[in-house]
């Protein structure tokens, strides 16, 4: 299984810039998507579907063209979970499960602390998710929650570790809430196979940031340990230029 997780930064704009051709090119069997800040009604799901992807579902923030959600898979899946119950994550559009034979796949985004009140909100909600992935993988063990994180693990997932220490997406906190949830279970795919520096998978538009490669690795495919042996493989691939993201990938036996 092939799996891609992508924060198109809006789907009807990356759509619009070639999503659609790269998509049936790259061709996985299952892709995540984040902040596609658009309703379903208002996604071409019959263009989607031309591209290979007959299976697609949605969940939208209640806000108007704020974050939200997506799973697109050429094979029907057993079955689609929509949010996590808890309402105040739910209404923000933030997670969506789909379980396909003995594994389930779900496409995460996790908010940004770019104020003092979100992220008062990001830690709630990040204690909050740790509880509920906790009972999940109980229930589930082989689970690969794919996404936007919005937090750099270590110095080697961000550009400038020492300007941004005071940052949000690279606070000690967040950094060690993120260390924490790996170590109750899960595998960092792209670390699995990739030590290497300089790998990121979000740049900000300003200051060329993206043709100087000053990133952030903030894009996750986490599998759980019951999945280490079935691990093939797990990129990063910044030659997709649909959003200030670009994808990362997990291919699981």
């Amino acid at each position: 299984m092939k799996i891609i997780s992508y924060n198109v930064n809006g789907i009807r704009a990356a759509i619009n810039k070639g999503f659609l051709e790269w998509l049936q090119q790259a061709s996985p069997d299952v892709i995540c998507l984040q902040e596609i800040k658009a309703t379903e009604d208002q996604v071409p799901k019959f263009d989607i579907e031309l591209a290979g992807y007959p299976y697609q579902y949605y969940f939208s923030a209640k806000k108007k063209g704020y974050s939200g959600v997506a799973i697109l898979s050429k094979t029907k899946p057993d079955n689609v979970v929509y949010g996590t119950g808890i309402d105040y994550m739910d209404d923000e559009g933030r997670n969506l499960r789909a379980d396909f034979g003995d594994i389930s796949v779900m496409s995460l985004y996790l908010p940004s602390g770019t104020n003092i009140d979100r992220l008062d909100h990001k830690f709630q909600y990040m204690d909050d998710f740790q509880l509920y992935v906790d009972k999940l993988k109980k229930e589930i063990p082989n689970l690969v929650i794919c996404g936007d994180y919005n937090i750099c693990h270590e110095a080697i997932d961000i550009h400038d570790p020492v300007r941004n220490a005071k940052v949000s997406g690279f606070l000690p906190e967040e950094r060690a809430w993120l260390d924490a949830f790996m170590k109750s279970g899960f595998i960092d795919t792209f670390r699995f196979f990739n030590k290497e520096p300089h790998n990121y998978s979000w740049w900000s538009y300003r200051a060329k940031a993206r043709v100087n490669n000053k990133g952030w690795r903030i894009d996750y495919c986490l599998a759980t340990d019951p999945l280490k042996d079935k691990l093939k493989r797990a990129l990063i691939l910044p030659e997709a230029h649909h959003s200030d993201h670009c994808p990362v990938l997990v291919e699981i036996e």
